[in-house]
């Protein structure tokens, strides 16, 4: 029947996820976009600078201060220079040098913390690239379920009103009654406030994706392909693992942990002092006098170590057990989100297939009797009704439990270095 091969095809094209040809040829892929953030999201761009200005950080510190060049006038009975350089001993011209030279081990120590701390920066950038990747697939499928919706409803309304048909045909005939017309277009008319809903919020989620991926707002939408059903071929214990030991997240705080113990042994080092070295040449009257050459090695006392050694040190101690305890929370809290992500891409498994192989199909096969039961008189209509109303909210829950599994899969590839998409 005429009815039956219209469910048929709209629960087919709904399925299969394809709508019109042009949108297939114009959608992007979703490495595409995800290539795109990375080259133009600010947030990325942001981090990547940070990290790059980090780098230039450890060199820096590690080289000693620059020396200080001195140019000396001793004059003699008057206040010019050069007075008295030829007749007093005393009258000089001196040229001389001066190094600040910190305790041994103390330059190798901050260009640590600055490569550590450089190294926590390079985390957060990773960790910053795959939040970002995560909210990129996250309005993608939110995206590609909107569209399969779209397409349902399409189908569901199309549909309806041959159903409507039926009922009006059925009424003129006389074995039918006008309610059941009436009801038709009453789920026709909240079908088009549905697509109505739908496109707002497709409106929505494109300008949140633009937002992300640095585009104008007033650019052509873009256009996704059909979600698909991506494996999971790790299993729960090798997520965990990866989670704990490789998400960015943890190995920020891990490098910035290192970077408080470092600066905990630098603080150690300031208790001892710091030195100078300076060595002047002095000259006088070269034809009268003979030259003087000066040594000077000074020492940097902290002497003040109750206001400032021992509280640098206290400071310290304390932001590494800080360092500690957050490396110990993100390592927990990435476990635990994982195995969340997990379960839900598991549970989500499990009821795509309920729907693909026993829900559906049932709910199709009720539905096409009951039109064909409906169209010779021999069920009511209300019962038809219903058989439609539970295959398009079965259609429709199976796209979403889709996209929910699609986006629970993005959050484990934030807080896993896997690729799954």
């Amino acid at each position: 029947m005429r009815g039956s091969r219209v469910v048929c095809s709209a629960f087919c094209l709904a399925l299969l996820g394809w709508s019109a040809g042009a949108d297939i040829a114009a959608a992007q892929s979703l490495p595409q976009l995800l290539s795109e953030a990375d080259v133009h999201n600010p947030e990325i761009l942001a981090a990547r600078s940070a990290w790059q200005a980090a780098r230039q950080v450890p060199s820096q510190v590690s080289t000693l201060p620059d020396p200080q060049v001195e140019l000396q006038s001793f004059s003699v009975g008057g206040p010019l220079p050069y007075q008295g350089f030829s007749t007093s001993n005393f009258a000089y011209i001196g040229l001389g040098v001066t190094e600040d030279l910190p305790y041994p081990g103390k330059l190798r120590l901050r260009g640590q913390i600055a490569s550590q701390q450089a190294a926590a920066l390079e985390q957060d950038y990773h960790a910053v690239e795959r939040r970002v990747a995560a909210q990129v697939e996250t309005e993608y499928y939110r995206l590609g379920y909107l569209h399969q919706v779209q397409i349902t409803l399409q189908a569901d309304q199309k549909l309806l009103h041959e159903i409507e048909q039926v009922a009006e045909a059925r009424y003129t005939q006389g074995s039918g009654n006008e309610q059941d017309v009436l009801k038709a277009q009453l789920n026709e008319t909240k079908i088009v406030d549905q697509l109505a809903t739908n496109q707002q919020d497709v409106g929505s989620a494109q300008a949140l994706l633009k937002a992300i991926l640095n585009r104008l707002p007033q650019s052509p939408d873009l256009a996704v392909g059909p979600l698909q059903e991506t494996p999971l071929p790790e299993s729960q214990s090798e997520l965990l693992a990866l989670a704990r030991t490789q998400n960015p997240a943890v190995k920020a705080w891990q490098a910035s942990a290192l970077a408080r113990s470092s600066q905990v042994k630098l603080a150690h080092k300031d208790f001892y002092p710091d030195f100078s070295i300076s060595y002047m040449y002095q000259r006088t009257d070269p034809s009268r006098y003979r030259a003087y050459y000066m040594l000077t090695f000074g020492v940097k006392l902290p002497i003040f170590r109750a206001r400032r050694q021992e509280p640098e040190l206290a400071e310290a101690v304390a932001q590494r057990a800080q360092a500690q305890q957050q490396q110990q929370a993100a390592t927990q809290q990435s476990g635990g989100a994982v195995q969340a992500a997990y379960v839900h891409v598991q549970t989500g498994t499990r009821v795509l297939r309920i729907y693909k192989q026993g829900l559906i199909p049932q709910a199709q096969a009720t539905f096409q009797a009951g039109l064909a039961a409906y169209q010779t008189g021999r069920e009511d209509f209300e019962t038809l009704l219903n058989a439609f109303l539970d295959l398009q909210n079965l259609n429709l829950e199976y796209w979403s439990t889709l996209a929910q599994r699609e986006t629970a899969l993005a959050q484990i590839e934030q807080l896993t270095p896997l690729s799954l998409h």
